[in-house]
């Protein structure tokens, strides 16, 4: 999932510029692509916050890109944790929503 804050962003063909957050939902077949080289990608690209959702164990690991141009890790969130968005102010998500059985 790709989150653009700005509309002016977008055209027709989708996002032109880089994203503010992007949720990525991990599976077997595609973990460690995910959470290292689309990881070094969104990192280089300048995408503020990267999400990585393992759904096998419930949890996410929030990144934050730094003032030098790096993630780094925000935290790493269970089923029972709430989680705030760093793009919105006052938006927390409930995990136990995104978890739900």
């Amino acid at each position: 999932m790709t989150i653009v804050c700005n509309p002016e962003k977008l055209d027709e063909r989708g996002c032109k510029e880089t994203p503010d957050l992007i949720v990525e939902i991990l599976s077997q077949a595609t973990a460690k692509y995910d959470k290292w080289l689309k990881y070094k990608l969104y990192e280089h690209a300048g995408v503020r916050e990267y999400w990585i959702v393992a759904p096998a164990n419930e949890t996410l690991d929030v990144f934050i890109l730094n003032d030098n141009g790096k993630y780094e890790l925000a935290g790493s969130f269970g089923k029972e944790d709430e989680v705030k968005v760093g793009i919105f102010e006052e938006f927390t998500i409930h995990l136990d929503v995104i978890f739900r059985d």
